[in-house]
């Protein structure tokens, strides 16, 4: 009996090995490729120098990082429900539950897409750079016919002092100056939020 089970196994071995021997030859942790998502393209042209600072009356923007965690983080913690009404629209953010962690991730996801320059996310801050008062974003836009959609915030104590209002004409200004975009959405302001969503509900595929 033992003598036939190692004939039987010797003839399995003769006839598999063609089908093994391949599969052999394989690294041991070797895995099927995985897909890579398209990247996002440019929302700026290549020779296009994007601003990294701008000074205006009692505010400078500068580009949005790592390095700026902790007084963004103290800015819009501030102000969450004044954000969650006027420019998150939502309870997604932001909330209380926020750590120093998801902070940092923020930060440096939006490091990453100004460097790949699909999106600029600036800090409004104080002339000395000791206080943020808002943030300023320029995005792309999925919906036909605009070329760019601007949003912008401040905290609850600026916007008390009336500073939203005084940051939105100058961003209006200095978008229509100095960046490359012939039409810009600028939702919630020049265009009403309902409009805006059915506008995207549209585009969406």
């Amino acid at each position: 009996m033992k003598r036939w089970i190692g004939c039987l196994r010797a003839a399995l071995a003769t006839a598999l090995a063609p089908v093994l021997a391949p599969m052999l030859a394989m690294p041991a942790c070797a895995e099927a490729p995985v897909a890579q998502a398209a990247p996002t393209p440019p929302l700026v042209p290549a020779d296009f120098a994007v601003p990294v600072l701008v000074e205006g009356p009692g505010f400078k923007l500068v580009s949005l990082g790592p390095e700026l965690v902790k007084i963004d983080y103290d800015a819009y913690m501030s102000s969450i429900e004044h954000l969650q009404q006027t420019f998150s629209r939502s309870t997604a953010w932001p909330h209380a539950g926020i750590s120093g962690a998801d902070a940092m991730l923020d930060m440096r996801t939006e490091q990453g897409r100004w460097q790949w320059r699909e999106s600029f996310a600036y800090s409004v801050l104080t002339p000395d750079g000791s206080r943020e008062r808002g943030s300023v974003y320029v995005q792309p836009s999925k919906v036909p016919g605009y070329d760019a959609v601007v949003r912008l915030w401040v905290t609850k104590a600026e916007y008390d002092k009336g500073f939203d209002a005084q940051l939105y004409r100058f961003v209006q200004g200095w978008i229509a100056r100095n960046w490359p975009f012939r039409k810009v959405a600028y939702p919630g302001r020049a265009i009403d939020w309902a409009a805006w969503d059915r506008l995207s509900a549209q585009a969406a595929p």
